[in-house]
């Protein structure tokens, strides 16, 4: 992240500035941007604790999420004036998110029914099955609603969710019964308290957040009877679909009061925004708690046939036309270090990673497929498990922690394998955020195990950047978002150092991998021999 110092060093902070709400899976920050630049001027980030009350559970309070995301905007505020910065010369704020966890809460009081279940959440397996069963024919078509969302029946999105809430917390399903309840991606929570809550809030959403819920027609982005009633979800509990840039509030109290919120993105989305991936055929990888690929592909709905999701990429305006995107979800990249460090002990901390991958000059064919709960694109398999396959005797922890980094890389061509099958058109070059991109050596297995140039973005925040330059859009139309942002030159790719014919055999054992880890579940045993397991 570009440092207070080098913006000082820059010119001052001198406004206009856009502030930048980003609520990820761990942690809120408020970003200050210098309006129409990629310069951050100061930040404030707090850790927000998940609740694991059973296994593949993870939960958030939504209070909390509320409340630390106030204290990032007191603390990112402060930290202005220390500069000699002034709070109104804040022009806009942006919002981006978390995107398919989800909330319930009452109408009336605007107090929570239950705790948010986060995006990576598993408890909706058995969800699923229940609605499979419901499609015509006995089908059991996990894509059987591909045509009217772009999306397959997974426990990845809202929908499935908001469904499992109804049916097992008596407080949701009476409050959906009465008409007392609002629902809302982690976007739309927060907009609704910002902006005021039961004193006036808006209950707003946008059409990129709407595309991950499964409620939302792909074509229309309206919301959809037919979806609706597949998913037995009452209309009335649902926000209002708004483009990605426009005016949607004021916020009601605290410093920013009176500020404008004028975007709204799903953070993967926004970061494609702030990559500046806004032509066709441009796509950007982002590495965090897992890792997403998104393709623009322009204002055409692409329908995947090998295995990804079709969304919506962003809509810059009610009256623009909305651009679509492939996408490509990996539920576990960074995740897998945080299991090396914290459930066997492998490492103490991030910064070991580089040099203990770096000690060896390759994983001595050991593949580690993380797969922890399920494999998401292309495989689309809730009952994979995690696999580590080749190991020797000489296999050692820092193998380990090297295949850990290939594993990510790969799932990266999974991907984007995929999106050539689909769009017929191979990427010359993929644009790279988030923090695993720090670590020098994994963009250069990025870059040797797909075949690709890799470049990473100027700064890592791109996508709290990208909801700040669609904020910033709506107040000042002139705002070119293709345009150079950094004052900096441009980005130095890197390139492959090995041959395709190594690079085929690598990735041949890696699918190798994969097809061990694929339907490892428990449940897909037959009742006498999981009688038999449980009794061993």
């Amino acid at each position: 992240m570009s440092s207070v110092e080098q913006v000082v060093e820059g010119g001052g902070v001198e406004g206009p500035f856009v502030g930048a709400i980003d609520d990820g899976t761990t942690s809120a920050r408020f970003i200050i941007f210098r309006a129409g630049t990629d310069d951050i001027v100061c930040y404030h980030q707090i850790e927000i604790p998940s609740i694991f009350a059973k296994e593949g559970w993870c939960e958030q309070d939504p209070k909390v999420i509320v409340s630390t995301v106030n204290e990032c905007i007191v603390g990112a505020c402060k930290k202005l004036k220390q500069l000699g910065g002034q709070v109104k010369d804040i022009v806009a704020v942006g919002i981006t998110n978390q995107r398919e966890s989800t909330v319930v809460w009452d109408r009336n009081t605007g107090e929570t029914l239950a705790n948010a279940i986060i995006w990576l959440d598993n408890r909706t397996t058995s969800t699923v099955e229940e609605l499979l069963e419901t499609i015509p024919n006995n089908a059991r078509n996990i894509n059987y609603l591909r045509p009217l969302c772009g999306l397959p029946l997974s426990p990845y999105f809202s929908g499935v969710k908001l469904r499992w809430l109804r049916d097992n917390v008596p407080t949701v399903r009476k409050a959906m019964e009465s008409g007392d309840a609002m629902f809302g991606t982690i976007d739309t929570w927060l907009m609704y308290n910002l902006t005021g809550a039961q004193n006036g809030g808006v209950h707003k959403t946008d059409v990129t957040n709407a595309s991950r819920t499964m409620l939302m027609n792909i074509e229309t982005l309206q919301w959809d009877d037919n979806l609706l009633k597949f998913f037995g979800l009452p209309r009335k509990i649902l926000p209002e679909i708004c483009s990605s840039a426009e005016h949607f509030g004021d916020i009601f109290d605290g410093v920013l009061k009176g500020v404008p919120i004028t975007a709204d993105l799903g953070d993967q989305q926004a970061a494609l925004v702030g990559q500046q991936c806004l032509a066709k055929g441009q796509a950007k990888a982002t590495y965090g708690t897992g890792c997403f690929l998104l393709y623009n592909t322009g204002p055409s709905i692409v329908h995947s046939q090998h295995g990804l999701l079709t969304t919506v990429g962003y809509q810059l305006g009610r009256k623009s036309a909305p651009y679509y995107a492939l996408e490509g979800s990996v539920s576990i990249a960074g995740a897998a270090f945080n299991w090396l460090k914290d459930n066997i002990g492998l490492i103490q901390n991030w910064g070991q990673i580089e040099p203990m991958a770096q000690t060896v000059d390759n994983s001595l064919d050991v593949y580690f497929v993380p797969a922890f709960n399920g494999l998401y694109a292309p495989y689309w398999n809730q009952d994979a498990r995690g696999v580590i396959c080749g190991l020797s005797e000489e296999t050692t922890s820092e193998h380990i922690v090297r295949a850990t980094l290939e594993a990510v890389c790969f799932q990266v061509r999974d991907i984007l394998d995929s999106m050539h099958k689909d769009c017929k058109i191979p990427l010359a070059k993929l644009m790279v955020d988030g923090g695993m991109t720090v670590n020098q050596l994994f963009l250069q297995l990025q870059s040797d195990l797909v075949g690709i140039h890799v470049l990473r973005a100027k700064i890592s925040e791109t996508t709290a950047l990208g909801a700040a330059m669609a904020a910033y859009k709506v107040v000042e139309p002139r705002f070119n978002m293709e345009a150079p942002l950094s004052k900096s030159g441009p980005r130095e790719p890197i390139t492959p150092t090995i041959n395709s014919h190594e690079r085929d055999l690598r990735y041949k054992k890696w699918k190798m991998a994969i097809e061990r880890s694929l339907n490892w579940e428990t449940s897909t045993l037959a009742q006498g021999e999981r009688e038999a397991f449980d009794g061993a």
